[in-house]
């Protein structure tokens, strides 16, 4: 009951009432990330959502315009304190978190939710193993058990487990729980960058 209808609800409210904000950080940050570079403000990148479905993900810039994909060996995005392809503002979103602030509208579309396991990369489906394919059981989250617990510093596959949990264990009392450590997580800075 809880998943299938009063998170969508739930997504649909909270999204609603955030867009507010979300077109006043398009004001005051936008402007910032055009000038930076004169590239533009938000990145779409493919992501493989419920039940396989491939979806545009939205995301403040933080990259330089076209900087190079770079991956770590599990196949994950590479991300680092010290990478030259982040912008000066790049930096200030990742660490904030307000890059992903723009997935608001994921939610909205129904591509996501406020909370569930962080969306792989379409390919990502060709490396699933055993029951990794459960993964997409469920919608994508801007957050997620592992982004609240572990951010980015344990391994891709030891996070898709972490994701099956969820899915097995998925409640409203979790989701405040996943939530409540979220803001901790992101207002102390923790585990922001792969070790």
């Amino acid at each position: 009951m809880y998943n299938k209808y009063v998170k969508r609800i739930i997504d649909i409210v909270f999204s609603l009432i955030l867009l507010p904000f979300f077109v006043i950080l398009i004001l005051i940050i936008g402007p910032i990330i055009y000038f930076q570079d004169n590239g533009p403000i938000f990145y779409n990148a493919e992501r493989l959502g419920l039940n396989k479905k491939v979806f545009k993900m939205y995301k403040f810039r933080s990259m330089k315009f076209n900087a190079l994909d770079i991956r770590n060996e599990d196949g994950s995005t590479y991300n680092s304190d010290n990478d030259p392809r982040v912008t000066k503002i790049g930096r200030f979103l990742r660490k904030s978190s307000i890059d992903e602030v723009p997935q608001l509208i994921n939610v909205l579309k129904g591509d996501m939710s406020f909370i569930g396991p962080r969306p792989d990369l379409p390919e990502h489906l060709k490396k699933y193993t055993g029951n990794e394919e459960r993964k997409v059981e469920v919608r994508p989250g801007i957050t997620g058990y592992n982004q609240a617990y572990f951010r980015n510093s344990i391994p891709w596959k030891e996070r898709i487990q972490n994701d099956i949990y969820y899915i097995d264990n998925l409640s409203i009392t979790l989701d405040i729980k996943i939530l409540k450590k979220t803001i901790i997580s992101v207002l102390n800075r923790e585990d922001i960058y792969t070790k």
